[in-house]
């Protein structure tokens, strides 16, 4: 895991014997404030809590609301091929470098059609649908921390804001600032 700028970051180990019906591969999740006030409450739990006391109904309520929190649209899979993976960190190095396809498969020495392929076994994903989800986790990365529309469209490599705006309310359905107005609301 990856992760830049001041963040408070939780990590819940599910045992098996649990029963939780959680998702089978890696994937993000939406946060409702109920559960992330579950995962405060749990990380605060000694080590040696009792199996009956009160942890227990809210490690039952928390694994409920993990299995039942809706599929967040901020995934963003990193390949395992080295080549593709040099690829990919450049490209989340300086996000606004906006090389082609054709100029990153030169770069790796692979033909255009191979690194296609790589890509799709890898990410699951095109290459222009990785680097778009690359761009809304960044801007709303950058967003959340305070910067403008504006910067973050540059800072992307958009060439006008409109192009960053339209991208973004494709991906996600609403405008950048609608976007965190209602994520705002809801933390």
């Amino acid at each position: 895991i990856a992760a830049s700028g001041n963040i408070d970051s939780y990590a819940a180990f599910v045992q098996p014997a649990a029963g939780a019906k959680l998702p089978m591969t890696c994937c993000t999740i939406t946060v409702s404030p109920l559960l992330r006030e579950l995962m405060v409450r749990s990380a605060q739990f000694p080590a040696d809590h009792e199996a009956d006391g009160v942890e227990s109904g809210v490690a039952a309520l928390l694994l409920h609301e993990v299995s039942t929190a809706p599929l967040g649209n901020l995934h963003l899979p990193m390949p395992t091929d080295p080549r593709l993976r040099s690829i990919f960190q450049d490209m989340i190095t300086d996000p606004a470098d906006r090389g082609t396809l054709e100029s990153w498969a030169k770069c790796s020495g692979l033909s255009v059609r191979s690194l296609e392929r790589v890509i799709a076994a890898e990410t699951g994903m095109s290459f222009g649908r990785w680097r778009q989800q690359l761009s809304i986790i960044l801007s709303v990365q950058w967003l959340a921390s305070g910067a403008s529309v504006k910067q973050v469209a540059g800072d992307l490599g958009y060439e006008n804001v409109s192009s960053f705006v339209t991208m973004f309310r494709k991906a996600l359905g609403v405008s950048p600032a609608r976007y965190m107005a209602e994520r705002s609301s809801r933390h």
